[in-house]
């Protein structure tokens, strides 16, 4: 079990400012109380205020997403929630969930049964059956990347895709292209509709031409791009925006692959900016995401609705990261016509038709 002792030793300061930090003196910096706070959390540390039997439980559902080591996407989310909720004495557990698992136990009876505060769900499908189950929960739910209009009990905290886009888009502009395609995460993902949706409204803000089968659904896994990428260059694309840093890595695979090289004759961009992402050849151009302010707003969203406050999105800001994966545009000539059925005219024609057409 993890001691004052241990958190004083790494951080190099007195035991006795630790326990100042932990419990609320008030003769140390609001910095280093934070610093005490964050490294109490990341060490795994439990005060006898958050053993208490009485305390308020948070749970955050976890499904189909890594979190288990540093690096990983969703490690930094759950470091943020657990360093909020810590701040106020609250415990946190985590639960692994699947489809089956949510298909044997009903969403409302599980919450009142298990006598949860509170919830987080991260890694949830729009189809998933606790997705149909949101709007007439009573319990408040805060759903990452996800959206519920209904009910107030359920709030959503992401990044602004929308923004995020914009800055993709702009920055391959200023680079001199025009032909850029986008390979998007997971069909019937309410993110990967809402970053379809980003990539389409900012081609047309710029007047650059939107070719359907450069704007693919794919998954958000490396693998996943060489399905696609071959496609999309033959249809002339100088730049692919990805979906996500894992996409990303196997775009940059996948070009080489095919005999062009990243940026010289094609340029990539992802979303996330994961450690590995600074660590790639070429070091990788991506929409930066606070994983940690995340975690902490979905904890944020949560005691604001135990105190009666409903809100709806809450939205983070995004930052683009520029690297080495992008560069000037050198136009290509289209090789190919590829149909692909995995484009947003076959996945998702309405907003196809809403944004671009």
């Amino acid at each position: 079990m993890v001691t004052i002792k241990d958190i004083a030793r790494e951080l190099g300061v007195a035991a006795s400012t630790v326990s100042k930090g932990l419990n609320g003196g008030s003769d140390i910096s609001e910095s280093l109380r934070a610093q005490i706070l964050e490294k109490a959390v990341e060490m795994g540390y439990e005060s006898k205020r958050t053993r208490k039997a009485d305390n308020q439980t948070f749970v955050i559902f976890i499904e189909n997403m890594q979190y288990e080591n540093s690096g990983e996407f969703g490690y930094d989310i759950i470091l943020g929630f657990r360093q909020a909720a810590f701040k106020g004495g609250s415990d946190v557990e985590i639960v692994n969930i699947t489809p089956e698992f949510q298909q044997e136990h009903p969403l409302q009876i599980y919450m009142v049964e298990r006598h949860i505060t509170a919830a987080c769900m991260l890694g949830l499908a729009l189809e998933d059956p606790w997705m149909s189950q949101m709007d007439s929960l009573t319990v408040p739910v805060v759903l990452l990347d996800n959206f519920i209009p209904v009910n107030k009990n359920v709030g959503s905290v992401g990044t602004d895709s929308g923004e995020a886009m914009e800055m993709a888009v702009s920055h391959l502009i200023e680079l001199g292209h025009e032909k850029i395609a986008f390979l998007d995460g997971s069909a019937h993902s309410y993110v990967s509709d809402q970053r379809m949706k980003g990539y389409l409204t900012s081609m047309k803000k710029h007047h650059l031409p939107i070719d359907p089968n450069m704007a693919i659904y794919a998954y958000f896994v490396e693998d996943a791009a060489r399905h696609h990428v071959p496609g999309i260059l033959d249809l002339g694309a100088t730049a692919i925006i990805c979906g996500n840093d894992l996409l990303a890595l196997g775009a940059i695979r996948s070009i080489r692959k095919l005999g062009f090289r990243v940026p010289e004759d094609v340029s990539v961009i992802g979303y996330d900016d994961i450690p590995m992402a600074a660590r790639m050849d070429p070091p990788l151009t991506t929409i930066h995401q606070d994983l940690i302010g995340t975690g902490r707003a979905c904890f944020y969203t949560l005691h604001a609705m135990l105190d009666q406050v409903s809100l709806n999105r809450s939205l983070l800001r995004p930052q683009l990261i520029v690297r080495k994966s992008t560069g000037p545009a050198v136009p290509r000539l289209v090789t190919r016509r590829v149909e692909s059925h995995d484009s947003v005219l076959y996945v998702n024609p309405m907003l196809y038709t809403q944004v671009a057409g």
